[in-house]
């Protein structure tokens, strides 16, 4: 007797924590700086990048993704190396989904509680959360005044998805020279392509590989004060 074929891929609804940590620095309405972390990295990892590119009087919120994997190396007995990313190729559409709620449920929340001020509110992505960001920037421009993309990429249907306004966002993407995912000849045409989008981009290439170099910080809080 054959059995039966196995009912595949069934799901069930469920509530998860989203994790992010909040530095105020003034009283609100504050402008406000929203901090995604890369791949592997972490929220207290985001937040110390947040606070060195940030200018005096901004509220910081660095938020954490929702996929938990434990780092390399482990050394059994030795304290949990936990890393997080944001998206995998298992249902992406998902993590898509939900990355874009947890900033809208923020912003929604830092809004009205007077802590962020509404017109003045920007979202940063380094490595994995870039595309990420861009998504979400381009789907929902009416919430954000601008986005910076470091050391990353932009959505892979930029160009076929009809989710994607054009806007007056203000961009800024900051590339560097030696990285090695992100290389010169990948990201060339980067501004052209985000320009398709709005016409206030500013695209910046650094003497750097994968990683936050002091230029960079300095240029990003040059670029939020003006």
């Amino acid at each position: 007797m054959t059995s039966p074929a196995p009912n595949t891929d069934c799901t069930l609804a469920a509530r998860i924590n989203l994790y992010y940590d909040l530095q105020v620095t003034a009283p609100g309405p504050a402008p406000l700086l929203i901090a995604l972390h890369g791949y592997g990295a972490n929220k207290q990892q985001m937040m110390r990048e947040a606070r060195l590119m940030a200018p005096a009087g901004f509220a910081l919120a660095s938020l954490q993704g929702f996929h938990q994997h434990l780092r390399e190396p482990y050394v059994e007995g030795g304290p949990l190396r936990f890393g997080f990313g944001w998206l995998t190729n298992f249902h992406p559409e998902e993590s898509i989904a939900l990355h874009h709620e947890f900033i809208k449920n923020l912003l929604s929340q830092l809004v009205e509680e007077g802590i962020a001020d509404s017109t003045r509110i920007y979202l940063v992505g380094f490595s994995q959360s870039c595309a990420l960001n861009y998504r979400f920037a381009f789907t929902y421009p009416e919430l954000l005044k601008g986005v910076i993309g470091i050391c990353g990429g932009i959505p892979g249907d930029w160009t076929t998805n009809p989710v994607y306004k054009t806007s007056q966002l203000d961009v800024f993407h900051l590339a560097g020279t030696r990285d090695e995912f992100y290389t010169p000849e990948r990201v060339r045409d980067y501004k052209q392509q985000l320009e398709t989008r709005t016409p206030n981009v500013t695209f910046k290439s650094y003497d750097a590989a994968h990683e936050f170099v002091p230029e960079m910080r300095e240029d990003i809080r040059q670029w939020l004060q003006k």
